[in-house]
């Protein structure tokens, strides 16, 4: 089966990484995907071949001769200029495709850069497309995880989108136990390791130095390692955040849980910028994105680099081929 991609923002660098991933689907070995979204927003960067597609099986038919799509209307699209129209395209796009994910008829979802701006204008009240898409697939957003994964790192945010000044009051022994649980669950089912090893990483600096910089190591994070110890999980912490990052560190954990959001999407944005993946654990389904925005201001320049969509592709393929053969 092929892959469904939502085109995301048709006025950012969606329709142009797309595009370019099928551009590149033999040197890159790119599986077959269609997109779902507004075409204009295609032509509006690229002038290759679209084959329009009525049904996912078409999508295998077509695509080495051009790019199949599941076309929504939507009016024409100007590129770096971001409108309600667009972003109600976007929401379209992305509903379809988690339809056709969910039916089994794509084989995994792949989703373009949104603006949660421009998707807050029209109504959308989740705090991104994770929370959308678990929704959708009937999961509570407390049970799923999101993963940032590169060739060499992945990383999970305990705490998503949150100030900085509220994370310790969000901050629970339930919900470290129940991230921690979603991750090593994903890193099984998709990724294939048996008996994954989970670094935790503290708060506050030093990991608090023994309570002197802060006592969240000490009452929240290690408590919730002693319970996850227990129930046979490996996991390690609290970590100091500055020194679990580097080559002999990440050689000796599959996945590092971090408290915040910089905490997890520093590093890996500085070793996988331009081949990092966002993957959604805990869905019945495989979700993957580009760990990248819309990027609005470069987009219809035909510079946005593919090589994130071409990853999120690549992992979402690899990851629906191990839950299929599980």
């Amino acid at each position: 089966m092929p892959l469904a991609v939502s085109l995301g923002d048709p006025a950012g660098i969606g329709p142009e990484i797309i595009a370019k991933a099928w551009e590149r689907r033999r040197e890159a070995n790119v599986p077959p995907f269609f997109a779902v979204g507004n075409c204009n927003g295609v032509t509006a960067v690229w002038d290759g071949p679209i084959r329009a597609i009525s049904e996912p099986a078409e999508a295998l038919r077509c695509f080495n001769e051009a790019l199949p799509m599941f076309r929504i209307d939507g009016n024409a699209v100007v590129p770096g200029q971001p409108d309600v129209e667009g972003a109600r395209n976007a929401l379209d796009a992305l509903e379809l495709a988690v339809g056709l994910t969910r039916s089994g008829a794509a084989a995994a979802l792949v989703t373009g850069p949104v603006s949660k701006g421009q998707l807050y204008t029209i109504g959308f009240t989740h705090p991104g497309q994770t929370e959308f898409v678990a929704e959708r697939c009937g999961v509570a957003k407390e049970l799923v995880a999101m993963m940032l994964a590169g060739p060499t790192l992945r990383t999970v945010p305990v705490t998503i989108h949150v100030p900085l000044r509220e994370v310790p009051d969000v901050l629970t022994i339930d919900l470290i136990v129940q991230r921690c649980r979603t991750v090593a669950r994903g890193l099984q089912r998709q990724f294939g390791i048996v008996s994954p090893r989970i670094a935790v990483a503290g708060l506050n600096p030093h990991a608090g130095e023994n309570g002197a910089l802060g006592r969240e190591e000490i009452d929240i994070i290690l408590p919730a390692i002693e319970r996850l110890r227990e129930e046979g999980l490996d996991v390690v912490g609290p970590l100091a955040g500055d020194t679990m990052f580097h080559d002999r560190m990440r050689a000796t954990y599959d996945a590092a849980l971090c408290m915040y959001h910089d905490q997890a999407l520093i590093p890996l944005k500085a070793l996988h910028f331009d081949d990092g993946v966002n993957m959604t654990l805990g869905l019945p389904i495989v979700r993957t994105s580009p760990d990248h925005g819309t990027a609005f201001h470069i987009a219809g320049r035909n510079i946005a680099e593919p090589g994130a969509m071409i990853a999120a592709l690549k992992t979402a393929a690899e990851c629906a081929r191990r839950v299929a053969e599980a």
